[in-house]
């Protein structure tokens, strides 16, 4: 689905690259600004402003890859990113997780685990997020309990931040030790991927600017990430925060391919509004959803798989919560999203993450990915034999050949949604969807079984991190 027509977006797109030659990006790393310099760009030190010339991002987005295989823990967990394929994430990143047993509360390890236990138990999660921080778990080891949980508990594709490159080379010591891998093995294809935001507007800084130089010279995989609220941090309208958005995007795509050609990146943006009379984010308006077609249209130009998101500006797990979930993931469906970030369990505009929404939501996107397997109309589907003609006027199908050869297949089967009649709904208890969303997760949790894993090597995992520890950790660096 489109927004724009291609005139406009050829527009877009132009204007774009006139603002990085002509206005230029704050870039706080000298390192980059270096790679910038040594490119060709042009550099001014004393204001940390780099103009970068059309031919320089024409060849970036001619170098980054079209089609980006990811390793997983096991391989029946790899998956592809490239245009017309879909991958979800749960909500990511929030300093607050929230449930009706707990109530709201600064995030916990233990939510941290549960969390990735919930993520790994849906097939429908493909990547793994960092849904909420571990607030009890001091920074300099934060990476430590992370990656560790990350390796032990799923074998889902897994995410590490960009804060540093002293933790980004801890973390990915990790995973090579923790799966066995080779530096070759690892450098060959990416086996984790971070989330790089530019601070919009026309800034990088530094740890995003570290992050994307060292996840691009280890060959893994930048998801480029402007967040862009209209009339905020970006223009009020539509187009041009997407403008803003698609040359912060472009800028920060250029930096990976300088510091590696054909480094894996995913182009991304996250753009809706705010609220004008309190400054508030607004997520699932009209607004986001024809941001994100937009962005699906510069994505296709580009012919890059590329990142949209959803999520919620609702304070619980309601019906506003539900409706501007929906309606910004169909904006990220409608156009063409590779991934879709915070697809489910988003709340407060990313600072608290729900256990029951999370549940609530995974029925959706499984219903989606129930779409997504298409149906057929052979002659078995059709039923001539085994229905039409076996069921007399006035007649039912329960008892036809076709439906007892199907019964226990052909419909999606709900884990939340309740399709009884309002006498049996009662007699159960009267649960609302919240109510059994916390049913859900809490039999998930007690039943959860980890994927197997190699004694030796997470061991050898466990040595490391007790090592580093004891040396005091790694500190985040800004």
């Amino acid at each position: 689905m489109e927004v724009f027509p291609a005139d406009q977006i050829a527009d877009m797109h132009e204007t774009a690259l006139r603002i990085l030659q002509e206005l230029g990006v704050k870039v706080l790393l000298p390192e980059a600004r270096n790679i910038f310099a040594k490119a060709g760009a042009r550099v001014d030190a004393d204001s940390e402003m780099v103009y970068i010339g059309r031919d320089m991002v024409e060849a970036a987005v001619a170098s980054a890859p079209k089609s980006i295989a990811c390793r997983a823990g096991a391989r029946q967990r790899d998956f592809t990113l490239e245009l017309g394929s879909l991958v979800f994430q749960p909500g990511a990143g929030a300093p607050n997780a929230t449930d009706l047993v707990r109530g709201r509360r600064p995030a916990t390890g233990q939510d941290y685990l549960e969390f990735l236990k919930l993520t790994h138990h849906f097939d429908v999660f493909q990547m793994i997020s960092p849904q909420v921080e571990p607030q009890d778990v001091p920074t300099p080891l934060r990476h430590y309990f992370t990656t560790q949980a990350q390796m032990e508990l799923t074998d889902k594709f897994p995410f590490f931040f960009s804060r540093g490159t002293p933790q980004v080379m801890d973390c990915f010591e990790m995973l090579t030790t923790a799966r066995g891998l080779s530096d070759d093995e690892f450098r060959t294809h990416p086996h984790s991927y971070t989330i790089i935001n530019t601070n919009s507007p026309r800034t990088l800084d530094i740890p995003m600017a570290q992050g994307l130089i060292d996840f691009a010279r280890h060959g893994q995989m930048s998801i480029i990430t402007p967040f862009t609220l209209m009339g905020a941090m970006a223009p009020i309208t539509v187009a041009g925060a997407i403008t803003l958005s698609h040359a912060e995007a472009l800028a920060a795509l250029t930096l990976t391919q300088l510091a590696r050609p054909g480094a894996p990146v995913c182009y991304g943006t996250f753009t809706s509004n705010v609220d004008m009379k309190s400054g508030a984010p607004a997520f699932g308006t009209p607004s986001h959803f024809q941001a994100s077609l937009a962005a699906g249209q510069l994505a296709r130009h580009l012919g890059l798989p590329w990142r949209s998101a959803a999520g919620s500006a609702s304070n619980i797990n309601d019906v506003q919560a539900a409706n501007e979930n929906q309606f910004g993931l169909w904006g990220c469906l409608m156009a063409g999203a590779t991934v879709i970030i915070h697809s489910a369990g988003w709340l407060e505009g990313g600072l608290t993450v729900s256990f029951e929404k999370l549940v609530c939501d995974a029925e959706v996107l499984n219903m989606v990915a129930e779409l997504c397997t298409g149906a057929q109309a052979g002659e078995a589907e059709i039923g001539f034999d085994t229905a039409l003609s076996e069921v007399e006027p006035s007649g039912h199908f329960f008892a036809s050949s076709q439906t007892m050869d199907r019964y226990n297949t052909e419909f999606y089967e709900p884990h939340v949604h309740d399709y009884a009649n309002f006498g049996t709904w009662a007699e159960r208890g009267s649960l609302d969807a919240n109510s059994r969303a916390t049913g859900v997760w809490k039999e998930i949790l007690a039943n959860f079984q980890p994927p197997e894993q190699n004694s030796d090597q997470i061991g050898a995992l466990k040595d490391f991190i007790a090592k580093r520890t004891e040396e005091g950790g790694a500190p985040p660096e800004s």
